[in-house]
Order: structure tokens, then C-alpha cells, then sequence
């Protein structure tokens, strides 16, 4: 059993998903697929991109929920049915014990995604963090101070929204 969790950029291009996806699908090749578990957030963006990939990979998906108003208060509605078809597809899913979604609920879940995850894929184009905390460059700090090996993900002609 291999639990991957994923990091990443919400504001990834329309054009960037397709590319995104390719890599995803050649990382997730390499697992098994009925010993292959993924951790996500699936926000939109790099969450959902791989939360997809892992279920047609055949693995089980684990959703985080940073909060029990996320769906409510942070899923635009271009992203809904996408959200809610993952949060069905889902084996488990967790939700943070906060109320409103706020940075600490958002740090709780990327907690749980690390104590939980074997390895991290983040979907990042490799900057510093930005400073306010808890964005892909943070986690991924996170992930290799406490251990967890990390996967970069950011193939050419991927970008973000400007």
C-alpha cells in the first residue's frame, strides 16, 4: 500500500491541465493500483487534476476537507460538480474539525495530508513561498523537513493564471 497526497497550484492554466494530467498518470504508473491510495484536498486546480488521475489509475481516493463550511464558502461554482463528483468518488472522507474555513484549517488539513501520505506529489512551478503560509512551496517544506519524499510536478509549458 502507497498513500501519495498531492500539493499544489489552484491557478493553473486550462492548457497546463492536460499537461499536468499526462505527468500525474506517468507518476502514478509506477504504483500498483490496488495498493494505491491518494490524499486531496480536491480544490480546484492540481487537487482535483490528481485526484482524477488517482481514480483512473484505479486507486482509492481519501478526501480532506479543511472545514465543515469548505464546500459552502470556498468552491466557486465552476468547480462544484467537479467537487462534489470527487467527494462521491471518494473512499473516506475527512473533515477538518473546524467550523469555517481559515488558514489554520487549512494547515490542520495539510497536516493530516503529510502524517498520512508515503510520498507528496506537488503540481508547483518551484518559487518560494510566498509568505502568507500554507501554499504548495510551504508544504513541500513541510513535507521534506519531516521526511516525506517529494515528487515536483511542473512540465514544460505548464504555467499558472496570470
Amino acid at each position: 500500500m502507497t498513500t501519495i497526497a498531492v500539493t499544489g497550484h489552484m491557478d493553473i492554466t486550462d492548457d497546463s491541465v492536460p499537461l499536468v494530467r499526462g505527468e500525474l498518470d506517468r507518476v502514478l504508473a509506477a504504483y500498483e493500483p490496488e495498493g494505491l491510495v491518494g490524499l486531496s484536498c480536491i480544490a480546484k486546480g492540481s487537487d482535483s487534476v490528481f485526484a482524477e488521475a488517482v481514480l483512473a489509475a484505479g486507486g482509492r481516493l481519501v478526501v480532506v476537507l479543511p472545514s465543515h463550511d469548505y464546500r459552502e464558502a470556498k468552491v466557486k461554482p465552476e468547480h462544484v460538480a467537479t467537487f462534489d463528483r470527487l467527494v462521491e468518488a471518494a473512499d473516506e472522507v475527512l473533515v477538518m474539525p473546524h467550523e469555517t474555513a481559515s488558514r489554520q484549517a487549512y494547515e490542520a488539513a495539510n497536516r493530516t495530508l503529510l502524517e498520512r501520505a508515503d510520498r507528496l506529489v506537488a503540481v508547483w512551478n518551484g518559487q518560494p513561498p510566498s509568505g502568507k503560509g500554507g501554499g504548495t512551496a510551504d508544504v513541500v517544506d513541510e513535507a521534506r523537513g519531516a521526511g516525506v519524499p517529494v515528487d515536483v510536478v511542473w512540465p514544460d509549458g505548464a504555467s499558472r493564471q496570470a
